[in-house]
């Protein structure tokens, strides 16, 4: 009996550490968002592309036209459409600007984070066409918030809403694009987002699950 060995205290030290580590990846998996690519790089540059000539179609020289972003993923979107019609198409006398929703909204005093703005720069918009433009369209309340706001630099002639991806069944709002790079339908433990960067080939757009509903 004297030779049986004992498990020494470092291997069952190991052990437990070994069996932490493995019962906190499973977690982690289990609980992580799941990513699909919905829009690749090469796939997200070409939308936006079109979305620009469709632009293009409608406003002609723009001349009476005001592009604005709404802040704060949609002056991402903005930026690129107008290098777009600048670069590609040699659009010179555009106008453009970013437009801060975040006191208009109807659900800001609910929010138990203290709000911050966002920039707001652009010139009157009085008599103009006016295109809303954002990255994604999810309840319609970001645009509802964008039409009061609007109102604080005068009274366009019209405005039209361009989105790059509209969520198809989650609106709580009569509100739908004039203009729309791709349309999904996702459940309501999904989001849609848009992975923007400085280098294009970063850039991509996805749906995340969250996987907690067990």
């Amino acid at each position: 009996m004297k030779n049986k060995k004992k498990p020494f205290k470092i291997e069952r030290l190991f052990f437990s550490l070994v069996n932490n580590v493995l019962i906190f990846l499973y977690l982690s998996i289990k609980f992580s968002m799941k990513k699909s690519i919905i829009l690749n790089s090469n796939q997200l540059k070409i939308t936006i592309e079109r979305l620009a000539c469709q632009l293009i179609e409608k406003h002609d020289d723009f001349s009476n036209t005001i592009l604005v972003g709404l802040q704060p993923r949609g002056k991402y979107l903005c930026k690129k459409i107008v290098e777009i019609l600048k670069f590609e198409y040699n659009i010179d006398n555009l106008k453009y600007g970013l437009l801060d929703i975040t006191f208009y909204r109807d659900d800001f005093r609910r929010n138990e984070k203290i709000l911050e703005p966002s920039k707001t720069d652009f010139m009157s918009v009085e008599n103009k066409n006016i295109v809303f433009i954002d990255d994604v369209l999810f309840t319609g309340r970001t645009v509802r918030a964008a039409l009061t706001a609007i109102e604080s630099f005068g009274r366009p002639k019209s405005i039209e809403l361009l989105i790059l991806i509209d969520r198809r069944f989650s609106r709580e709002l009569p509100i739908q694009p004039d203009y729309k790079g791709l349309q999904v339908d996702v459940y309501n433990n999904q989001k849609v987002l848009v992975e923007w960067s400085d280098e294009s080939k970063n850039e991509y757009a996805y749906i995340t699950t969250i996987n907690n509903y067990e």
